[in-house]
């Protein structure tokens, strides 16, 4: 039974593709918003439209993964106990649910406080809901608590691959890499 995760079925490219492109948009999201520098500097229109297109770009990659995962073959479950299981299913759900939800109360905030969406970097500047300026605040800070729950929920996530990578030592993690 050494490794027998090893002989189990991958997940396919694209979903390993979406997976790590969406890891990698959502850490520029996080840094962008840590590094951004203060109001009115060209630092923070930087990197605010740098936060902003990781974004829109997680909003876009997570709808054609999750239509992805709809129509494709996902790896056998990995065989463990059913609270670990369970776990694993509710922090996948969530992580899910973040990186729709996350995306467009960004685009909500910004739509709701008077203003387009600028993507400076690839030419683009959208509106999708109209003006509120009362509800921008409650979205914003939504979308600002939301953003500071997933650090831990990605935490749990990255912890739980490197429990079964370093513990386990069962293969798990090799099936979302290339």
């Amino acid at each position: 039974m050494k490794n027998i995760l090893a002989r189990r079925a991958r997940y396919s490219t694209p979903a390993i593709l979406f997976h790590w492109v969406i890891f990698l948009l959502v850490a520029l999201a996080y840094l962008a918003i840590e590094v951004r520098g203060p109001k009115g500097s060209a630092s923070r229109a930087f990197w605010m439209n740098a936060h902003e297109c990781a974004g829109a770009l997680v909003l876009v990659l997570s709808v054609l993964r999750v239509a992805w995962r709809t129509v494709s073959r996902v790896p056998d479950p990995v065989p463990q106990p059913a609270l670990l299981r369970w776990l694993a299913k509710l922090t996948h759900a969530v992580l899910y649910v973040f990186i729709v939800a996350q995306p467009l109360l960004g685009i909500m905030t910004i739509n709701m406080g008077g203003h387009p969406v600028t993507l400076d970097w690839v030419g683009w500047s959208f509106t999708l809901f109209g003006p509120d300026k009362a509800m921008a605040r409650t979205v914003k800070e939504l979308h600002g608590l939301l953003g500071n729950t997933f650090y831990f929920v990605i935490g749990l996530h990255a912890l739980g691959a490197l429990y079964h990578h370093f513990v386990k030592r069962d293969g798990l993690l090799r099936r979302m890499s290339f």
